[in-house]
């Protein structure tokens, strides 16, 4: 069996990557995509190859001829053939140059953008079945050409863009773009029909139109072998190039990459993300349904400004207009905070660094918490800010990683004092909602606002509301001069319109968020007593949606992180380096539902010693 490779394009939307060298001499974590495509064929025992050059031609064959001889080649012999109108052209002509080869034998066919395991090599070769298209079951990052399978994996059509339905991409299979084709069906099918294509509609065509005409006459010609779409990529641009480097890292590298995204991880439809911290029981389907159903509506028409966000979000809180502001998320208004704030600021550790990090005019005073619970109380607060003669204080209630809980009666007290000696407090109640229902409780309320004109508000809707992806947080203060200070730090259409349509429409489903909430405190204590259950882990008390844990024994929390993230796609929160961790023996877990947290327990246990 032999390897035919097409890589005479240009590689325009690759940009600098493609400048000086060619598509498939895109480096992915330090190695080309060349080197990865021959060293899988030689691991398979491919004793020849063809390679199809264009662009960059020589550059390309003085690459390869650079790193691959007889030794590591292992017997593998490469041969080029030129493409010279490859500017001009398709890949239906690069394939038609190579079609007297094609005839040869069995051939494998790959295109020069991807990058894939060897073992879809191998799955191709120990296949009985003699024409086979790799495909892989459609994932909402996938472009390009589907096919759709029947129940024994024959190819029953091939879609191109212009058919292509989002609606039903549950039947939908991605093509890789690499294909076994036996001699014969290259002789007797594929190349004639390619010829006859080609005649008929120029060189500027692809060679799918051919399989596609293939399949169309008969559905038993070519079957489909599906994969895992974690074993491959096709990499068509620089935010492609990011995303496989991600995919096909190793160890620490990978998760690395992985954190450095700092979201986005729909595009890595198999990980499993105990990491960000998101409601899982809201929004209700329900919600979700009357989102889509106006779709069109709120992608084609402007939101409303920065005065209507405020209506809206105030009837959600009972909170005059004048008296809070919606940011584009809870880190637009941190950053809008931290750009007016001066002084002192008494923060207690471990916290969440988006605002220490935003607070670059203040002098941060720690509040130190106990080394082993890292629990703490309004005195010790108050002790800090009498001491230190702080401005301003920074809560946040339920902390963020530690879980440590405030209860209201000691936080009134807590702002009572404060107004006497003129402190303010920025109390961020991000994951009170989450507390136990007897414990829950809000500040975001006019009467308490304007009871204590030294507090700030700040609460994140995508954490708790569970709609992180439209980037929705409020602020709240009794003093309106300093909320309109807020408002003209931001810009006036902060807030795009599905933002706008879910705070418009949020109070209809009041009651199911509430239940929700239940939901989430009850699931985080049965959380909590399985993770107690498991050896070598410390549990803290949380009322939060995450759990802070310790490691004991010998294992270690950035080794953790990166075999969850190896062996079951699991990425977990390792505090290592964080202000307070200084051993590496600290995790943060989000609380999931259910079967989510099951599944994240058994594999704890498996892997902690």
């Amino acid at each position: 069996m032999q390897a035919l490779m097409l890589a005479a394009g240009m590689g325009k939307r690759l940009g600098r990557y493609t400048k000086d060298a060619t598509k498939c001499m895109v480096p992915v974590n330090g190695k080309t995509l060349i080197e990865y495509a021959i060293e899988a064929l030689v691991k398979n025992n491919i004793k020849k190859m063809i390679i199809v050059v264009g662009y960059k031609s020589q550059v390309l064959i003085d690459f390869i001829n650079s790193k691959f001889n007889e030794s590591n080649l292992k017997g593998m012999k490469i041969e080029f053939i030129d493409n010279k109108v490859y500017d001009k052209t398709n890949n239906i002509y690069s394939l038609y140059m190579a079609k007297d080869k094609l005839c040869e034998d069995d051939t494998i066919l790959l295109e020069s953008d991807l990058i894939f395991k060897p073992e879809i090599i191998s799955k191709l070769i120990k296949s009985k079945d003699p024409n086979l298209a790799v495909v892989s079951h459609f994932e909402s990052w996938m472009d390009g050409t589907c096919t759709l399978l029947d129940e024994n994996n024959n190819i029953t059509g091939i879609l191109d863009k212009a058919h292509f339905n989002w609606f039903e991409t549950e039947d939908y299979y991605k093509t890789v773009n690499i294909y076994k084709f036996s001699k014969e069906f290259s002789v007797n099918y594929y190349v004639p029909f390619l010829e006859a294509y080609q005649k008929a509609f120029g060189k500027n065509e692809y060679y799918e139109q051919v399989l596609k005409v293939l399949s169309f006459l008969s559905s038993s010609t070519l079957k489909g072998l599906p994969v895992s779409g974690e074993d491959w990529y096709e990499i068509d641009d620089p935010a492609d190039l990011a995303i496989a480097e991600n995919r096909f890292a190793k160890g620490k590298e990978k998760l690395k990459l992985l954190q450095h995204r700092f979201g986005g991880y729909w595009r890595f439809p198999q990980l499993k993300d105990y990491c960000y911290l998101v409601n899982p029981y809201f929004p209700p389907q329900k919600m979700v349904e009357e989102l889509e159903a106006n779709f069109h509506t709120l992608l084609t028409q402007y939101p409303s400004g920065a005065a209507q966000m405020s209506l809206l979000a105030g009837k959600i809180f009972n909170i005059l207009p004048e008296n809070i502001v919606v940011g584009n998320g809870a880190a637009e208004l941190i950053s809008s905070l931290g750009e007016k704030l001066t002084g002192k600021v008494a923060v207690p550790y471990p916290t969440f660094n988006e605002y220490p990090e935003r607070f670059t005019n203040c002098q941060i005073v720690p509040v130190n918490t106990n080394p082993k619970t890292f629990a703490y109380t309004a005195k010790d607060i108050l002790k800090v800010v009498k001491a230190e003669k702080v401005n301003t204080v920074l809560l946040i209630n339920p902390d963020n990683p530690s879980g440590n809980f405030i209860p209201k009666a000691e936080l009134i007290s807590l702002l009572k004092e404060l107004k006497a000696l003129d402190c303010k407090l920025i109390f961020d109640e991000s994951f009170i909602d989450f507390a136990e229902k007897k414990r829950r409780y809000t500040l975001l309320d006019q009467d308490v606002i304007e009871q204590f004109p030294n507090l700030i508000v700040v609460k994140s809707i995508s954490k708790s509301y569970g709609v992180p992806g439209l980037r929705l947080g409020v602020l709240a203060s009794s003093n309106a001069d300093y909320i309109k200070l807020i408002k003209k730090t931001n810009a006036i259409w902060n807030i795009n319109s599905f933002g706008e349509y879910f705070l418009q429409i949020y109070e209809k489903y009041n009651k199911t968020y509430l239940a929700a909430c239940d939901l989430i405190a009850e699931e985080r204590a049965r959380f909590i007593k399985e993770l107690s259950k498991i050896k070598n882990l410390k549990v803290f008390p949380s009322q939060a949606n995450f759990v802070l844990c310790k490691l004991e024994g010998n294992n270690r929390s950035d080794k953790l992180a990166v075999e969850l993230l190896e062996k079951s796609n699991i990425y977990i929160k390792d505090l290592t380096g964080k202000k307070c961790f200084d051993e590496p023996v600290y995790i943060r877990l989000a609380v999931r539902d259910t079967k989510d947290n099951d599944l994240l327990v058994a594999t704890l246990k498996e892997v902690i010693k």
